[in-house]
């Protein structure tokens, strides 16, 4: 009778969670290198021509 091997592999659960993160990470660099996500940065939700101010808070107006 010939034994199995002692290390039966890679669990499947790994292997799943291993070629999901693999898609991931190739499609974030697909996005970044062609454009579609526009632009990233701090100043990405903000208005144009918004000077970072604070609007003053109900009767706080001048």
């Amino acid at each position: 009778m010939v034994d199995g091997p002692a290390y039966p592999g890679m669990p499947r659960w790994v292997k799943i969670s291993g070629a999901a993160l693999a898609v991931a990470i190739l499609l974030a660099a697909v996005l970044m290198v062609s454009g579609i996500g526009g632009h990233h940065g701090p100043g990405r939700h903000l208005p144009l021509g918004d000077t970072g101010r604070q609007e003053p808070v109900g009767g706080d107006r001048p």
